[in-house]
């Protein structure tokens, strides 16, 4: 695959990203009704060849943003950069041409597929689509299906319904490798799965990242698998970035406290370290009108008169080894401070 922009740039970047849902302005006699912000000025980038897992409470905006990097939703506001290229601007690069290098793998594998469809026929219809000649695609097809796992001799011909959730899952892989893409976003893609086929499809994840030379956006409620398989790790609030790092050391020593709270959540096979308190109580806020300050404040039991005033920038922390959005951890917040790195 061809390095267009070069090893220090990064491949994905992400500013300033807003979607918000529904809303009415009050004509014809309704009600003016605020929108659900469901995804509310985020940035971050992904450098080339990492992978970057992104976690947070379900409704946190975790998956709406994937689908806004890949434009199956229009942002509201903001920009998304493909190796120095603007999707969807005249001078950059087109959606049609930013989907033959970003693709997507979801969380349903049986409703991903076209159930009339053979799986070898699902595979190849993308690069077919692309422009690929027919014989070229299938063989492409044959070529995948046998990387990820499926003997061609086997399962080119079944149908979805003929195979397990993990044999399903590996097809939506391929599929979204036969069109040879430089950036995967992978949304829930192993939750659904049993934990000995979750490890199968991991490990078959990061063989094809070095042998593909892949670069990975990796969503998950799975606070283990996110550790095990990412670089660098976004924890996301209600619409928000609260903290992004290094794996290894958001994990070992987490700043913001919803990343402490989230982390302390996780079940342990340890008796002499058990949980004997709920380390975060209560519900998120209303995402329709969240919280003035920083969002979590209704809910953090650190919190000061500030946090419910004026909300905290993401900004890089005392040890400079990441970035978090809190006044306790950031107390020298600047406006200028507003890039986020992975």
């Amino acid at each position: 695959i061809q390095d267009i922009g070069g090893p220090a740039q990064p491949l994905l970047s992400v500013t300033n990203l807003r979607k918000y849902f529904g809303g009415t302005n009050g004509l014809f006699d309704r009600a003016a009704a605020d929108p659900v912000r469901a995804v509310d000025g985020i940035s971050f980038q992904i450098a080339k060849g990492d992978t970057l897992g992104v976690v947070g409470e379900s409704g946190c905006g975790k998956s709406t943003m994937a689908r806004l990097v890949i434009r199956l939703i229009e942002p509201d506001e903001g920009d998304v950069v493909l190796d120095g290229q603007k999707i969807g601007s005249s001078s950059g690069i087109s959606v049609r041409d930013m989907r033959s290098q970003v693709q997507m793998v979801f969380q349903d594998s049986y409703a991903s597929l076209n159930p009339r469809l053979p799986i070898e026929d699902s595979v190849a219809f993308g690069p077919i689509s692309d422009g690929v000649s027919k014989s070229v695609a299938d063989g492409r097809a044959i070529e995948i299906l046998d990387k990820v796992g499926l003997d061609p001799k086997i399962f080119v011909r079944r149908y979805p319904h003929e195979l397990s959730g993990g044999q399903r899952q590996r097809v939506n892989i391929a599929r979204a490798l036969a069109l040879e893409p430089r950036l995967l976003i992978l949304d829930e893609a192993v939750s659904a799965l049993d934990k000995s086929v979750e490890a199968q499809v991991l490990n078959l994840l990061s063989d094809l990242k070095t042998q593909y030379g892949l670069t990975y956006l990796f969503i998950s409620h799975d606070l283990n698998v996110v550790r095990y398989i990412s670089d660098h790790v976004m924890v996301m609030y209600l619409g928000q970035i609260v903290e992004i790092g290094p794996v290894t050391t958001v994990y070992e020593d987490p700043k913001h406290p919803y990343t402490q709270a989230l982390l302390q959540s996780q079940p342990t096979m340890d008796p002499h370290n058990r949980t004997t308190e709920a380390p975060i109580s209560g519900d998120p806020p209303n995402p329709i009108r969240p919280p003035s300050g920083c969002r979590f404040h209704t809910r953090c039991p650190m919190a000061q008169p500030i946090c419910s005033q004026v909300q905290p920038l993401l900004t890089v922390t005392a040890d400079g080894h990441r970035q978090a959005a809190c006044h306790i951890t950031a107390p020298s917040q600047t406006v200028d401070d507003t890039k986020t790195t992975a």
